[in-house]
């Protein structure tokens, strides 16, 4: 396929999406069986372009002057691939398989529109309902970090340092180009080309033998902030897939114990195979029990498989399912998927894990809460209701928790969005995914 036709058939994806609401890889994956010539790499580039126009919806139909499907695409040709007309137009040449010329109107709003009289939900690229969300949070700086969150993401690694350390992984990947990350001490980054295509780095022999998990700086960060020490008992209540789990233990150096629990059997599936490919032998996985009778795919949330840990843990860390605002940049068809329902049932499942954890503390335990969410809602509020209710509890300064990074701490204090409940990580401010952490002392 020739790149005319990459942009007909993202057209063609994207009113696919309009005509049905689901995830973007549903579609784009119905439209590669529906077209089983398209290669590899043609499915890739469609690929990329519809994410980059999901990504820019907003603003690119605001210079276009219209929603449509194709208006969206031309409208991000120029947005967020910085092509000019005449380049956008030999996309559109009216060949077989490529779109129609574009008219004297698109040539017209290509060659002049612009975004200065925007509205910050235009310029910032986000649902229009969400604007007094993020004004809360970013006051009139949310267009700013919205088209932040509005970018495409850089492919993060997080080197584990079970198996190796980060100037050996350097070497091992040296032909991709990576470079160390900013703020994480066993990060790399490897900048993706201007279609956007990732590297198949899960079929470098590093990568089979455990040296590395793909892992955002930002949840990277996360982790370490938790302050997770060697020989510490750790409960990880949210476990999923186990991102966070094999970080901390790499950061406790194989020495204390880890549970590693989730309440739906579906998430925490892969968990097993990634832990044994690490070299990880102080994790255990606590597997929700499901009740007889109950559907073999239902969640299940009893805490029975937990009781023995009461009392015990040093520390407990809570990924918490949330709005997943934060990380825009990887799954940007999901903000303009979301609702204000969302928003308050995630509210309400915050608030049931935190009170939750409680029960798990020693004397003296602390809660980490993270959420990939930059809404004040799933964030500061939350933990101000919690401290609301536990008096006896305490947010950690955010100055003692960033001393997890050493030297690195005080900067990224500096960088990050600090508040007394926490630091706020967005891309705009420290170039990673959006993550709240905040670190909770019991008494």
């Amino acid at each position: 396929m020739r790149p005319p036709g990459h942009l007909s058939a993202a057209i063609e994806v994207l009113a696919a999406l309009d005509a049905r609401t689901r995830p973007a890889g549903d579609a784009l994956k119905e439209w590669g069986l529906a077209h089983r010539f398209a290669g590899s790499g043609d499915r890739a580039a469609i690929a990329g372009l519809v994410y980059d126009a999901l990504r820019r919806r907003a603003s690119s139909a605001w210079i276009m002057g219209e929603n449509t499907p194709r208006a969206v695409l031309l409208g991000m040709l120029k947005l967020a691939r910085g092509l000019d007309t005449d380049a956008i137009a030999r996309f559109c040449d009216g060949s077989q398989h490529a779109p129609a010329p574009l008219t004297d109107a698109e040539r017209a709003r290509l060659d002049s529109a612009n975004l200065t009289d925007a509205p910050a939900h235009v310029r910032g690229d986000y649902p229009e309902w969400l604007d007094a969300q993020l004004a809360e949070t970013f006051g009139d700086a949310r267009a700013e970090e919205g088209a932040a969150l509005a970018t495409r993401a850089p492919l993060d690694l997080r080197v584990n340092t079970l198996e190796t350390d980060r100037e050996k992984a350097l070497t091992s990947l040296a032909h991709l180009n990576p470079a160390e990350t900013r703020w994480s001490p066993r990060g790399l980054r490897i900048q993706l080309t201007a279609e956007g295509r990732q590297p198949p780095v899960t079929s470098e022999p590093l990568f089979q033998k455990g040296g590395f998990e793909i892992q955002d700086e930002g949840s990277q960060l996360a982790a370490l902030l938790s302050g997770a020490k060697a020989g510490e008992q750790v409960l990880d209540l949210c476990a999923g897939s186990g991102g966070k789990t094999l970080a901390l233990a790499a950061q406790m150096e194989n020495r204390g114990q880890i549970f590693a629990y989730d309440d739906d059997l579906r998430r925490l599936a892969p968990i097993h195979d990634r832990i044994k490919r690490s070299g990880a032998h102080n994790i255990q996985v606590r597997s929700p029990r499901r009740p007889a009778g109950r559907p073999k795919n239902e969640s299940n949330s009893s805490p029975n498989v937990l009781a023995d840990l009461v009392g015990h843990m040093d520390l407990v860390l809570i990924d918490a399912p949330c709005t997943g605002t934060g990380v825009w940049r990887r799954n940007p068809d999901a903000k303009w998927r979301m609702r204000p329902g969302a928003l308050e049932i995630r509210v309400r499942e915050q608030q049931a894990l935190l009170d939750q954890a409680v029960g798990f503390l020693k004397p003296g335990g602390r809660i980490a809460y993270v959420t990939c969410s930059v809404l004040d809602a799933e964030n500061g509020a939350q933990l101000r209701g919690f401290l609301s209710r536990r008096r006896d509890f305490a947010a950690v300064p955010v100055a003692e928790v960033a001393q997890a990074l050493g030297d690195r701490g005080a900067i990224l204090r500096a960088a990050a969005l600090a508040s007394g409940e926490g630091l706020l990580l967005t891309p705009r401010r420290t170039d990673t995914d959006g993550f709240f952490v905040s670190v909770l002392r019991s008494p």
